[in-house]
């Protein structure tokens, strides 16, 4: 990497080559949320607890930057809809290069979805992304869900998950956040074929802590660089507790039950 990129690149992901990124950006979407009701005191929370980085918006970003401090910062730059629609079309880019610059983000993050109907507004959207944030070394982050989120059983089989990702590769992104595919095996298959590294996404609230947790230990013994949790985070009862737990697997190798500890 380019000097300045490394520079951005090293405010997310830490000398071990993996990133605890918190996903704050759900309320652009889908607007006041549980446990996103104060922005600036969850990511206090987050902060505290070892968080890397927070993946959010362009409104977070430019009000809360006292307390997201020296975390890295990964700029939600597409959209478009919201939850209150009845029907959706596809996203598009709200924000580019520039504005990420003008914010101080060290990277950007955008939708690929290969396999979505929408595909064909995504992936070159994607690719015109990579292309503006290598003129100014700017890393870029695609999330890389087969078939988006239309039809996530069907769609999220461990082949279509490595399609996705090796698509996000080959369109120059720097970094992928995609699904973990349930398994060690599996998952193994896609990271050594994928010359990036995936974070792997939280997804909805999980009842138990052990499952949550076990997915993510189990990712990253799968070769994953990492996590990027938002709903398992946010809507735990203590989230500073929490992001410590995932950070104590992801930094420092530890068990399932060594994290549940933190959790006590």
């Amino acid at each position: 990497m380019i000097g300045l990129k490394t520079h951005r690149w090293n405010h997310i992901f830490r000398e071990d080559g993996k990133a605890l990124v918190v996903a704050m950006d759900h309320p652009g979407v889908f607007g006041m949320m549980e446990g996103l009701e104060k922005p600036g005191e969850t990511i206090r929370k987050i902060r505290a607890g070892g968080a890397d980085a927070i993946l959010t918006t362009y409104g977070v970003v430019t009000r809360f930057a006292e307390e997201i401090g020296g975390m890295g910062i990964v700029l939600r730059v597409d959209g478009g809809g919201s939850s209150l629609a009845k029907e959706h079309g596809p996203m598009q880019l709200l924000y580019n290069v520039y504005d990420a610059l003008r914010v101080g983000a060290d990277a950007v993050g955008c939708m690929g979805m290969p396999g979505s109907v929408y595909e064909t507004e995504t992936l070159p959207y994607l690719s015109d992304l990579v292309a503006q944030c290598a003129e100014w070394n700017v890393p870029v982050m695609a999330e890389m869900l087969p078939g988006g989120f239309e039809n996530p059983a069907e769609m999220w089989t461990p082949e279509n998950i490595g399609h996705a990702c090796r698509i996000g590769a080959e369109l120059g992104v720097d970094f992928i956040k995609t699904t973990y595919s349930g398994d060690v095996e599996s998952f193994r298959k896609i990271t050594e074929q994928i010359y990036v590294p995936i974070v792997v996404l939280g997804g909805s609230k999980s009842k138990d802590p052990r499952d949550l947790l076990g997915n993510i230990y189990d990712a990253m013994q799968a070769g994953a660089s990492g996590v990027a949790v938002g709903r398992n985070i946010w809507r735990y009862p203590e989230p500073g507790k929490m992001t410590a737990a995932i950070a104590a697997i992801i930094h420092e190798d530890a068990t399932v039950d060594a994290a549940l500890e933190v959790l006590k």
